[in-house]
């Protein structure tokens, strides 16, 4: 396959991962763990698409899904920062129940038509060689994405709120000494994290495969997307690259079907899932002591392209992530 129009596939495809990981981001750098995604990326497509169907505007649609993202970010701050329950039950069940009221509220709209976002390409850029057809041909979510990715970065690591956030994240009990209101910092990024998962939602039923269905295609993103957050060290650019990454992966799957017509259909669209937990697997051993160690004991020039290949893959949660803190 021509790796321009494959690069472009991925580039189109990768908006509603990377919606996700952004939110989840947000949420995880304030403290609070949001294991909700997966039946909220469904839940916010379907109520994307029904509204955007409704409304005849794939804006409103875009509104009423990061609005229902919203919400859930508010029920999963609410069970856990004010009713002290536990983060990642209240997750599970909340999963499961957007999950369900998905398929549920969503058959009157399964397998009917509804718009969807038309690409926009950007004039003149979208005429450059290579970069063109790959960036600048898409449509607005993905421009948004992008955009959104480098915002989210600037935000966090170079503005004054965004290290609000991470003293939050990272040392409540002092953030609470500065005078800063650590429970209302989290409910606000819960709650900001949970739109964008919505606007990721979004993005898949009315962009990347539009209308709604069950099954839909988009089960088990969610849990993708945890993953990358790790990968990606709750770092917006290289859960980014991770997004990227695994869409891929999706693509490369199905090139390979084709390719491949006597290998049974269910082996490659199951290999991205496989692949992100070796990521996990190399991160964890980026993270390992004994890692480090045996490392250490390698010849000099081998040793110092294995430890800067260690340090690539090291990944450090927030201190406070789904730890419970009662400010007085």
């Amino acid at each position: 396959m021509d790796p321009v129009p494959l690069a472009a596939a991925v580039v189109a495809a990768a908006p509603p991962v990377i919606f996700a990981v952004l939110g989840e981001t947000l949420a995880e750098k304030s403290g609070v763990i949001n294991l909700s995604l997966d039946g909220l990326l469904l839940l916010s497509a379907m109520t994307g698409f029904a509204a955007a169907r409704a409304a005849g505007s794939v804006v409103a649609g875009a509104a009423a899904a990061m609005a229902v993202g919203a919400t859930s970010g508010l029920v999963v701050g609410f069970a856990s920062l004010t009713l002290r329950q536990h983060q990642v039950a209240t997750g599970f069940v909340l999963t499961l129940l957007c999950q369900n009221l998905a398929y549920v509220l969503g058959a009157p709209v399964a397998h009917v038509p509804g718009p969807q976002v038309a690409p926009a390409p950007i004039p003149l850029l979208a005429r450059l060689p290579v970069v063109g057809p790959i960036v600048f041909s898409q449509d607005m979510l993905v421009y948004v994405s992008i955009v959104a990715t480098a915002v989210v970065w600037w935000y966090l690591f170079k503005t004054a709120p965004g290290l609000v956030l991470r003293g939050v994240g990272e040392h409540p009990a002092a953030a609470a000494a500065r005078g800063i209101a650590v429970t209302r910092v989290r409910y606000l990024y819960a709650i900001a994290g949970g739109a964008l998962v919505g606007l990721g939602g979004a993005a898949f039923s009315l962009a990347v495969k539009p209308g709604w269905s069950r099954p839909y295609g988009i089960e088990g993103t969610g849990w993708i997307a945890l993953a990358i957050v790790i990968f990606g060290n709750w770092d917006p650019l290289r859960g980014a690259a991770g997004a990227y990454l695994f869409v891929l992966l999706q693509t490369l799957g199905s090139v390979l079907q084709s390719l491949m017509p006597h290998v049974p259909t269910q082996v490659f669209p199951t290999l991205p899932f496989p692949l992100m937990i070796l990521a996990l697997l190399l991160v964890a051993l980026g993270n390992s002591d004994r890692t480090l160690r045996v490392a250490r004991r390698l010849p000099p020039g081998v040793r110092r392209q294995v430890l800067r290949a260690l340090q690539a893959l090291q990944s450090s949660p927030p201190a406070s992530l789904g730890a419970a803190f009662e400010q007085e």
